[in-house]
């Protein structure tokens, strides 16, 4: 191989390894929205409304997500806390706002307040994140809405203030 070859070959590889560093950006920026989740936004059974009293009770369900090209059969598992306010159902995310852990109803000793192991985030009854603890913001709600005395929830809300 000649001097004058090789040169061309580092040159013309150093080049295409710079280009693809400049172009992978705007690639992945074209096709990350085929890459997001994207939930199924239709309503899920999760028992009959009598069901449900003012105590938050913690209720399963399955939900079609697509991730990428991929989405599971069966759905995903999802959970949500359920309960009564008066005529009102409010159906809280298990997720805690500060790391995304799992929100027990009155775990760690913590009466009426829902409660995150990871690191002592509380919130209230409502799903409000009391002061002084580090969730930065509310729990998320589920849509839902009340057929033939089922309750069915839908997608996730996002709630914004908090203390």
């Amino acid at each position: 191989m000649s001097r004058r070859r090789f040169l061309t070959y580092t040159i013309a590889s150093t080049g295409g390894f710079l280009a693809s560093g400049v172009l992978f950006p705007m690639i992945r920026f074209a096709v990350d929205p085929l890459l997001q989740k994207g939930t199924d936004t239709k309503y899920v059974d999760v028992g009959p409304v009598d069901e449900f009293g003012s105590k938050p009770k913690s209720v399963e369900f399955r939900i079609k997500r697509k991730d990428g090209w991929y989405m599971k059969e069966d759905g995903e598992k999802a959970t949500a806390w359920v309960a009564k306010h008066g005529a009102e159902i409010l159906a809280l995310s298990p997720i805690c706002k500060h790391l995304g852990c799992t929100v027990h109803w009155e775990g760690g000793g913590h009466l009426n307040h829902f409660y995150c192991p990871c690191h002592g985030g509380l919130y209230t009854k409502d799903g409000v994140n009391v002061p002084g603890t580090p969730p930065n913001g509310p729990l998320d709600t589920y849509a839902y809405k009340v057929e033939n005395g089922r309750l069915l929830l839908g997608p996730i809300t996002k709630r914004g203030g908090g203390a």
